[in-house]
């Protein structure tokens, strides 16, 4: 189905051998078809301080470009407007201040149309640059950046959805991003947990594909035998966990999880809501009765921890995940299938979903691999100054390219967040 969200391949040779401005050119133009269901009120919004508007996430990409290889490789390089560089600079102290995170909403202008000729402006720039790459002293380096830059490009695109899916889910009219093709119709087999053997094993990325610091080095852990869910948990299992009352029961709940489900109220993963006596959720279809057999999503590790323990189990480690998955093919229910929603397991006992439909959280907090050495400069700044107070999670989701992903792959997020398309995985000794 070519549904415009066609992917590219992230492998440096590749990047580099099958023609780098292309592949700049091609991922840049995802960003704006994700954009093409928006009408301009859309671009504007910001609903809480963790979204951020649409306009915004196209700018700053933008400016990532603009910052880190036009303004110090592209010969007397005339930057758009003075002051982009701080609107759309998200966090990086190294180069210098930033506008507010939380006030991003507040800002009409730059309009849509400028931050498009913006885009346009950058793009234009950055082909004239590639041009020049093969006798450029700083041809590695541009490589490298380019590179990362586009990956950081894809990372934005999976957040414009999961921004846009919160938007519209604070907007009454529940409006519809794009109707979706329905998931077929499959009743997952009752849950089965794998075994898997320990020992001391390697984990962290290897080879010479592209990946971020955060998965480096690669490194030697001893890992006990265990036992690996089969599948992801379906909101029917949860459903199970909501009705037994776990929501009002504070022994399932850590200290500060407790804390949040009182000043919250939470009952119910985000986005659920209950219309004559039925549970509905808001998807990028609009809203939409649960479906019982996919996979539970937008819960947030304190949840997800919850229902671990409501069920007499745990969450995997990363390591754990990651052993499992360098063996399984990275193939599922990615962005490019269209559905933009998590889809139900097939009839199998095989391990199935550890790639695309949510992402998983383990019970590893996000820290530095042993010997890890965070760079100097704004491009140190991209992960490790990140590494405090977040939970890993491993696998992609329904929203993530499926070229952006790897077995050594670690996002990270907060505990108490559930805006992103997150869900479970349960484990258990073995």
């Amino acid at each position: 189905m070519n549904n415009g969200l066609e992917l590219v391949a992230s492998n440096i040779a590749d990047y580099v051998s099958n023609n780098l401005q292309n592949k700049y050119n091609t991922i840049r133009s995802h960003s704006e078809i994700l954009c093409e269901p928006l009408e301009n009120e859309d671009y504007g919004i910001q609903t809480t301080p963790f979204v951020s508007p649409p306009k915004w996430h196209l700018a700053h990409t933008a400016w990532f470009f603009e910052t880190l290889l036009l303004k110090p490789y592209y010969p007397d390089y005339q930057e758009y407007h003075p002051l982009f560089a701080e609107l759309f600079n998200s966090y990086y102290d190294t180069i210098g201040d930033y506008y507010a995170r939380p006030e991003r909403g507040l800002l009409s202008r730059p309009t849509v149309k400028e931050v498009y000729a913006y885009r346009a402006y950058i793009d234009e720039h950055m082909n004239k640059l590639m041009r020049l790459l093969e006798d450029h002293p700083n041809k590695a380096e541009i490589e490298h950046r380019i590179i990362l830059g586009l990956n950081h490009e894809q990372q934005h695109q999976e957040l414009l959805l999961t921004d846009i899916k919160h938007i519209f889910a604070y907007n009454p009219l529940k409006p519809v991003y794009r109707k979706t093709p329905q998931s077929e119709k499959s009743h997952p087999t009752t849950l089965q947990y794998l075994q898997f053997s320990g020992g001391l094993k390697d984990v962290g990325h290897v080879g010479s594909d592209f990946c971020y610091d955060n998965e480096l080095p690669r490194h030697k852990v001893y890992i006990p035998n265990f036992r690996l869910a089969s599948r992801l948990i379906t909101n029917a299992e949860y459903l199970e966990f909501m009705n037994s009352g776990a929501y009002q029961e504070s022994d399932y709940w850590l200290s500060d999880a407790w804390k949040a489900i009182k000043q919250q109220n939470w009952n119910a993963p985000l986005y659920w809501q209950k219309q004559q006596n039925q549970w509905h959720t808001m998807t990028l279809n609009g809203l939409q009765p649960i479906d019982e057999n996919q996979p539970v999503c937008h819960v947030s590790y304190y949840e997800a921890a919850a229902y671990a323990r409501w069920a007499g189990k745990r969450l995997p480690t990363e390591q754990e995940w990651e052993v499992v998955a360098e063996n399984v093919e990275i193939k599922g229910n990615f962005r490019e299938s269209g559905l933009l929603n998590p889809k139900p397991a097939s009839n199998s006992t095989d391990i199935q979903q550890m790639f695309g439909d949510v992402w998983e959280w383990t019970q590893s907090p996000y820290s530095p691999y042993p010997g890890y050495k965070q760079l100097r400069g704004p491009l140190g700044e991209y992960n490790g100054k990140f590494m405090s107070s977040q939970m890993v999670l491993r696998g992609g989701s329904c929203v993530t390219p499926s070229d952006h992903l790897r077995s050594s792959y670690r996002n990270f997020f907060y505990p108490e967040e559930r805006w992103q398309f997150s869900g479970i995985r349960l484990a258990e000794d073995s």
